[in-house]
């Protein structure tokens, strides 16, 4: 019966890892199904919970700081960025009018739909824009101060 239990708690802490998706609960459903195991194996209730405790204990320390170096950023920890961080700062030119509601960008060859980062701005075709961030497959954009022709103080 005890087996149960452990079973139970591992699969609700599974459940729950899954809203919270903080790859922490996870670790301590990893705890009950190694209590589930000891008790399966006749292992007294006192023993049950030292196995939990020490699973969960040993899987939070050799999985957490794994996982908290893969969930940085690349900015943050000096990497070369890749994929859509790596759009962050690019410079675009605007193919379809942008503003608040949408528009399109081309970044680095590739076309992307585009919303201005400001409300106040709008942006015309053959303009060039600063990619400020990338949310799902829109590029949020800006108005690119320094671009290639225009440096500041150059203007005539």
């Amino acid at each position: 019966m005890d087996a149960v239990l452990w079973i139970v708690l591992g699969v609700v802490l599974a459940v729950a890892e899954i809203f919270t998706t903080t790859l922490f609960l996870i670790m301590f459903g990893v705890g009950a199904f190694a209590a589930a195991g000891a008790a399966a194996l006749g292992a007294p209730v006192g023993v049950q919970a030292i196995v939990f405790a020490a699973v969960s204990a040993l899987t939070v320390l050799a999985a957490r700081p794994t996982i908290q170096r893969h969930r940085r950023s690349a900015v943050e920890s000096g990497e070369q960025p890749f994929g859509v961080e790596a759009l962050e700062g690019a410079s675009a030119l605007v193919l379809e009018r942008v503003d608040t509601d949408g528009g399109l960008v081309k970044i680095d060859g590739e076309l992307w739909s585009a919303r201005s980062y400001d409300a106040a701005q709008v942006f015309a075709p053959g303009q060039r824009v600063q990619v400020i961030q990338v949310r799902g497959a829109t590029a949020l954009v800006w108005r690119d101060d320094i671009s290639p022709g225009t440096l500041p103080g150059s203007e005539g």
